[in-house]
Order: structure tokens, then sequence, then C-alpha cells
């Protein structure tokens, strides 16, 4: 059975952590990110600028360990979705879904018949280079294991909530904290009455409809105010901003260090 971590942590009512990758598609990574002990694993093509191939390479490279490999799309378009799919993750995250409209095209791109349109790839990545004994049960699994996450960026979106959430097939609503603050005339300011006001709607429309609410924090601690809120799905930030943050976090205590070395073995005046 194919084991989707994301999927198995809600089920279980507890929050899955992932992380977003943007720039370093490295063969490494996948083992880093396990050893991490992730759950899940968002590769991005929207912000990213990494081809079909070098997402085919990075979910390849993620198969074997038990981080789930997702990617985001950077449209709502069918070749995008399946060809993703088919290159073997268990998820797609869409930008700026703004309408039900659009989230029946995504999910009619990410899922089988009779849930959806998707196309017969079988016998390739998406079933391991085999061909299935039980093409049926095959699709089945695959349509369980597959998370269609819709991202709620705007105004719009916002307004069309309800619509959108009822989409049969739709998994997670996601929070886009920096388009959404934009969409609202507010850029950045996460702490406005409008943008809290704008989580605290979605939150309560994946309660009601049983769906993950994702975003992606850039702090421990404003992943803290975020589930406090009612978020339960959580990717940690993007890799070049760990790695930043880290690195110049390491720099400044070896710069104290070594300035303190230096202050330690100066001579004392009048010695």
């Amino acid at each position: 059975m194919l084991s989707n971590r994301l999927q198995d942590r809600l089920r279980r009512g507890e929050v899955p952590i992932g992380h977003m990758v943007w720039e370093f598609g490295t063969r490494g990574l996948a083992t880093i990110a396990a050893q991490a002990d992730l759950d899940f694993v968002l590769i991005d093509m929207e912000h990213g600028a990494f081809s079909a191939a070098q997402v085919a390479d990075l979910i390849a490279w993620f198969r074997p360990t038990p981080v789930t490999p997702m990617v985001r799309v950077p449209a709502a378009e069918y070749h995008f979705i399946a060809r993703t799919l088919d290159a073997g993750a268990l998820g797609v995250m869409v930008p700026n879904v703004r309408t039900p409209d659009m989230a029946r095209t995504i999910v009619q791109a990410a899922r089988y018949a009779p849930r959806g349109g998707r196309g017969l790839g079988l016998g390739g990545s998406v079933s391991r280079y085999q061909a299935p004994s039980d093409p049926r049960g095959c699709m089945d699994e695959l349509n369980a294991a597959t998370t269609v996450i819709c991202q709620i960026e705007s105004a719009e979106g916002l307004a069309n909530l309800e619509a959108i959430a009822t989409v049969p097939g739709v998994d997670v609503l996601w929070v886009g904290q920096a388009d959404l603050s934009q969409s609202l005339g507010i850029p950045g300011a996460f702490d406005h009455p409008d943008f809290l006001s704008a989580l605290a709607r979605v939150i309560d429309c994946c309660q009601r409809h049983n769906l993950g609410a994702g975003i992606q924090p850039g702090s421990v601690e404003q992943a803290g105010a975020w589930r406090n809120l009612g978020f339960n799905v959580i990717s940690y930030s993007v890799d070049t901003a760990v790695y930043g943050e880290a690195l110049a976090a390491s720099r400044r205590a070896l710069r104290a260090l070594l300035d303190a070395e230096g202050t330690a073995a100066a001579p004392t005046s009048g010695s």
C-alpha cells in the first residue's frame, strides 16, 4: 500500500510537518529530509526554477524514503498536474485557486475515473515501472493516496471559499499568506485584523468540511501562533531561508567566540 504521511498524520489527529524546496534540488536532499523526520516536502515549480525533469529526479530520490513528495505546480493546468503525479508525486499544490471551477479542473487532472479525468500512464514511474495486474485497483489506490491542495491567495478565493471547499476531491485548503495579504491590500501585515479574520474564515471552513488547513510559517514562533488558530498542516519555511538563517547564526556565534578569544589574549595596559 502507498503511504502518504501527510494523510496518515491527519487521520490520527496529528499535525504533519513538511518543508518547501525551491532551490536545492540535490540528490542528498531526500536523505537529509528523512533524517530530519519530515512527513512531506513541497517541491516548488511556481517560484522555484525546477524543470519537469528535475522534479522527476527529486521525486525519484524521495521515493525510497518515508518522506512524502508533493509538488507545487505553476498553474491549474492538466499538463503540469498529471505529469507531476505520473512522475510519482503523491500530492499537488496549486497556487491561487480563485473559483470552484478552478478547483474542479484541478481534481479532474489529479484523479482517475470515476473521480476525475486523469489519463492512464500506468507502467511508468507512477507504478514503479511495472504494469499493474489490477489496473482498477491501482487507480483506486493512487486516488486514495494523492493529496489535492488548493491555495487560497486572493480576495476572490476567500469570497468563494465555501464553494471551493465543497468540490469533491479537494483535501486541503492552504493559505498563501504573502499573496493573500497582498490581495487584501495589506502586504506582509500578518497581524492585521483583516488578515487574521481571513485566517479564521479558512480554518472554520476547513473544520466544517473536514479538510486540512495548511500554511507555511517562517519561524517556530509564527508556527505556534498559527497552530493556535487551528491550522493542522504545517510546512516549515523554505530551503534557502533555513540554510541562510542557520549559516548566519553559526557565523555570528563563531565571530563572538573569536572576538572573545582575542580580547582574552590581548595584553593589559601597563604590562
